[in-house]
Formats: C-alpha cells, sequence, structure tokens
C-alpha cells in the first residue's frame, strides 16, 4: 500500500442493521428538539444558506477573482461567531485539466494546466503548464517554475506566498494570522476568515469513479450535478513529499456542500454533535481530528444506508456509528476521503500514541455511556438544564439578531457603488440597526435582572452569535 493510502474503503461502511426500532428513539427525539431550539433546526440552516450564497453573488474581489463561501457557513450550520467562515478565491482565467480531457474546448484567453498525477499521492497533483493565457494574474505568472525536464510547474509554494504577500499589504484592520495549510486565516473583532486561493480544475474522470459507487445516497440527480461542479486544486502538497512544493491538493468545496446540503435532517445534527463532542470532550490542540474528518465520517454513513433509517428516533443510533468509525479511524490511522477514496485522511494527522490511545479510550466510554453523552456538551448540557420559557425567549431573540445583522451585511452590498462605497443612509439598513439595537436593550435587560454582569453591548454580540 502506497504512502497516504488506504485499504478498500468498503470495510470502512457502517454495519448494517435490520429493525424496526432504534434503541434510545425517545431521547434521539428530545435531543432534535432541544437542537432546533438552539439554531441548528432545518428553517435557520435554509435561511443562512440563503443569505450567504446572495452574499456569494453580491461579493466582487477587484471585479475579476471570484469568492465562493464554503464550509460550515455554506452549509447553514453555524451562527455568525461560531466558527470560521472558509473562503475560496477562485482563480480567473485559469483551469487544469485532467489527462484525457480535449484542450480544445477551452478558450484561448485562459491560463491551462494539466494535472499531473505521476509520483503524487492519493488526492495530489502537480500542474504542468500547457497555455499561458494573454493576461495572466501575477499569482500564476509569479509561481512557475521548472522541472528540470524543459517544462514549467506551477509552485504551489511560490503561489500561497504571493497571496501572503498581498494580504500583508492590503488588509488595513485586519489580523493577518498564521499560515494553516492552504489557508491564510484572517481575523477583525469576534470574527475569523480562512481564505483560500484556488484554481478550477476539470477532472471528469476522478468524478465518474466517485458516480460509479453502489450506494443509497445521493440521489442520481445530486450525483450528476456534483460531476458538474467540477473540483479545485488548492495550494498544499503532501506532508513529508519531497516535492510538496510544487504539489496541489484535488479538493471539491462547492460539490461537498452540494452533498451536505442534502443530508436528511438528522444526518445534518450526526454530524453538528460529533463536532461539539470533538470540541467539548475530545479537546484536540493540533487538529489531530477535524471538521473534516466527521464530515467524511458522516458522507459515508448516508452513502452506506439506507435513507429512510436517518429519523429523529435514530439520532442516537448513528451517532454511535458515527463515533465507532472515528475510534476506528484514530486507532488504525485510516479515513478515506468521501470523494477520492485511495486518499488517507489520517495519513497526514501527527498523532501522539498515548493521546490517540485516550481518545479511543474516552470514545468507548462516551458509547458505552448512551445518550447521557450529550450532558457533557456545553450547548445541549445547558439547555437541558434551562427553564424551557427563557430558553425559548433567548432563541428566537438570537435567530433574529442573526438574520438582521446577515441582511444587514448583504444589504449594503447591494447598495454599494462601484468604488465599494456603501450608502449608510439606506432606510432598511437604519431599520435594521434600530431593531438590533432594540434586541441588545431587551436581552441585557432580562440578563441583569436575572443577575448577569454582562452590561457591554460589544460583549454581548459575540455571545449571542457563537
Amino acid at each position: 500500500m502506497a504512502d497516504g493510502g488506504v485499504r478498500h474503503y468498503t470495510e470502512w461502511t457502517p454495519r448494517l442493521i435490520n429493525r424496526s426500532r432504534f434503541e434510545y428513539e425517545d431521547e434521539s427525539k428530545q435531543t432534535s428538539s432541544i437542537m432546533d431550539i438552539l439554531g441548528y433546526g432545518p428553517d435557520i440552516r435554509k435561511k443562512r444558506k440563503e443569505i450567504y450564497k446572495e452574499w456569494d453573488e453580491l461579493q466582487v474581489y477587484h471585479g475579476e477573482i471570484i469568492l465562493i463561501t464554503a464550509g460550515s457557513k455554506a452549509e447553514g450550520l453555524t451562527c455568525a461567531v461560531e466558527s470560521d467562515r472558509d473562503s475560496i478565491l477562485v482563480m480567473p482565467n485559469a483551469v487544469c485539466l485532467e489527462d484525457g480531457v480535449d484542450k480544445s474546448i477551452i478558450p484561448g484567453h485562459m491560463n491551462l494546466f494539466e494535472m499531473n498525477i505521476q509520483s503524487c499521492n492519493a488526492g495530489y497533483c502537480r500542474l504542468l503548464l500547457t497555455r499561458l493565457g494573454p493576461s495572466g494574474h501575477p499569482s500564476i505568472t509569479d509561481s512557475l517554475c521548472g522541472d528540470g525536464y524543459g517544462r514549467r510547474l506551477m509552485s504551489s509554494k511560490r503561489f500561497i506566498d504571493h497571496f501572503a504577500d498581498h494580504w500583508r499589504s492590503h488588509s488595513e484592520g485586519v489580523n493577518n494570522l498564521a499560515r494553516a495549510g492552504p489557508s491564510l486565516p484572517q481575523s477583525y473583532g469576534p470574527f475569523h476568515i480562512d481564505v483560500v486561493s484556488a484554481i478550477r480544475c476539470n477532472c471528469p474522470g476522478i468524478l465518474q469513479k466517485w458516480a460509479s459507487r453502489t450506494r443509497h445516497w445521493p440521489s442520481p440527480n445530486i450525483v450528476e450535478k456534483v460531476i458538474a461542479m467540477g473540483a479545485f486544486v488548492t495550494p498544499i502538497g503532501f506532508k513529508g513529499s519531497a516535492h510538496n512544493h510544487v504539489e496541489w491538493r484535488i479538493c471539491f468545496n462547492t460539490a461537498e456542500t452540494e452533498l451536505l446540503n442534502n443530508l436528511n435532517d438528522t444526518q445534518v445534527k450526526i454530524y453538528i454533535i460529533l463536532k461539539m463532542i470533538v470540541n467539548d470532550v475530545l479537546k484536540p490542540k493540533f487538529k489531530e481530528i477535524t471538521s473534516y474528518t466527521l464530515k467524511n465520517i458522516v458522507l459515508w454513513l448516508a452513502e452506506n444506508n439506507p435513507q429512510e433509517w436517518f429519523h429523529s428516533g435514530s439520532l442516537f443510533h448513528f451517532l454511535f456509528e458515527g463515533l465507532d468509525r472515528l475510534r476506528t479511524a484514530l486507532s488504525d490511522k485510516q479515513l478515506p476521503y468521501y470523494m477520492i477514496p485511495e486518499r488517507n485522511l489520517m495519513a497526514e494527522r501527527e498523532l501522539d500514541v498515548e493521546q490517540q490511545g485516550m481518545w479511543v479510550r474516552s470514545i468507548t466510554d462516551m458509547i458505552n455511556e448512551g445518550p447521557r453523552i450529550i450532558m457533557k456538551l456545553e450547548k445541549i448540557g445547558h439547555a437541558i438544564e434551562c427553564h424551557p420559557e427563557p430558553l425559548l425567549w433567548y432563541s428566537r431573540m438570537r435567530t433574529e439578531l442573526e438574520m438582521l445583522y446577515l441582511e444587514s451585511n448583504n444589504r449594503l452590498l447591494r447598495t454599494s457603488d462601484n468604488n465599494g462605497q456603501v450608502d449608510e443612509n439606506d432606510p432598511i439598513v437604519k431599520a435594521i440597526d434600530k431593531r438590533i439595537s432594540e434586541i441588545f436593550r431587551e436581552v441585557l435587560l432580562r440578563m441583569q435582572l436575572e443577575g448577569s454582569s454582562v452590561n457591554d453591548v460589544n460583549k454581548l454580540f459575540p455571545m449571542m452569535l457563537s
């Protein structure tokens, strides 16, 4: 088995069952209802997705680079300050093609690259320059280098260095953080953004291989939609590779957003609770277990089980299936990437043996503990202990605040001029700001009546939207 490879992915599919009733059905339904109140229900997720999608359509980066929201924000899973916002900057007039794709269909003004996967680990490639367009973006022309055989390659290191230099000199008021893989993280106030620059990738062979698997999910029309979306390559090589400075990772960000958005309510909530367990119980310090790891586990669960088995009463059953898959991935250091199963997502994780054993034992204890594990999760545990009336009131206020805040951002973009100057006198923006101020006053007053010492709106805002 090659470095970074995995055993055949069918070894990682969940165990099939055949029963009319699942264990812990009542507890599952109660937990699902609590998650709706906490802002993880289908209605609020749908609204978030719509607003972020519109924001992408309104946002223009210097009129040429396409900006795409990805990850939990595009999937509607998190509140405004709850997690990082993942953004993809797509290079204009550039595309890379899988071997065998007809190059003649690509317009002549495009910068054209060939995906070269020889000697690369699964899920990675090199970009060989086929044609340099007449108006190549500086990030592309500055990143070209020789391969020693007379051909020109795109250096992933030079590419990301170009953007790191750009952000340092063009991000007034923004805190540029240390590079994290292909991402250049930034923060301003309570907000964190992970920016990844990428090049579009046409790889029908890889996607057709994914599509040809026997599956329960997704439906054929979603499979076709995913194929049509194509892929991206991002500037990060395989860790440990001698040539990682010229290697690129093959990613399916928009396709994975489409897949996540076609999970049913229970599958989404399993994913969210798994993330809570990792953050509140396992607490990895160096991203040994990431949200992306958990996302792949849930996608495999969805693909390999009949969809009618996923309902509010089976939440705990499949949550424990997901934990079991995570335990196996940690103990064996094996987890196949959902889109390219030959790529082992655990291959580049530096797992300390002692910590690895502790996590495996902790997951075993949680599975044996049953539904009581949710009391270890901060948000759900507090909600269970809270009186229903104030919980419902606060939930309504928080949801309204989040929707107003997101809508205000989009409204400012809609009313901005060609230079990006916004109309601060817009009556709708003023009305939104007025209602936001009213919400803050109402919440602060109630908190003070209940004995809270918080009286600062600047502290209340991230508290409510995290």
